[in-house]
């Protein structure tokens, strides 16, 4: 993919998620791109991720952040998408259990709800959306799996000690960062992501 768009120097990651911020710069860490987060700017506020897509909160995080902090954005939505559920908790993954709920209270719910079903098959689905002066760019990336009986891993966090890719015995929570970053549907994303930052001259 080749653009006439120019690489920018510093890209802001509207989060505060320690771990997100983690993972994105590690996948970074061959670019020059001084990544920056949400933690840098004490003005930046919480956005309500009240959207009905996970393309929908990608898009509103990423858009308040550029026109805030002036700097090219990068923003990311998360579900967890379980077939004997209807597709639950998906977009609302990270509040399963309650706008305050802890990873812990999300697991906890969805072990309850699976208490019992033999059809386990599940899917992480992240859409990243990068926006800058030259426009608004969307990045998807899926990981398919099942869900565990029990939890494993002390690895990771949200639901990864409950969550076996496919073609592995182990939990996210007990892949190590780089086995993770790899397969994982935010990894995936991402990699699409520095594909195209690549492509700019």
């Amino acid at each position: 993919m080749k653009t006439n768009l120019q690489k920018p120097k510093s890209i802001v990651l509207a989060s505060r998620n320690k771990h997100k911020i983690e993972e994105l710069r590690s996948v970074l860490a061959d670019t020059s791109i001084d990544l920056k987060s949400s933690l840098d700017f004490d003005f930046l506020e919480d956005v309500d991720e009240d959207a009905k897509t996970l393309e929908g909160n990608a898009y509103k995080k990423a858009i308040y952040t550029f026109q805030k902090t002036g700097l090219s954005s990068l923003a990311d939505d998360t579900g967890l998408e379980v077939d004997s559920l209807d597709g639950r908790p998906g977009v609302y993954a990270a509040r399963y259990a309650g706008e305050n709920a802890t990873y812990k209270d999300n697991v906890n719910k969805l072990l309850k709800e699976l208490d019992g079903v033999a059809n386990r098959n599940a899917k992480f689905r992240t859409s990243i959306c990068f926006v800058s002066d030259e426009g608004t760019f969307f990045f998807e990336g899926i990981c398919e799996g099942t869900i565990t009986l029990m939890q494993s891993g002390t690895g990771g966090f949200g639901y990864d000690p409950v969550f076996k890719p496919n073609g592995y015995s182990r939990t996210f929570a007990e892949l190590n960062a780089e086995e993770k970053n790899t397969i994982s549907h935010r990894g995936l994303a991402t990699k699409k992501f520095v594909t195209f930052l690549k492509s700019i001259d």
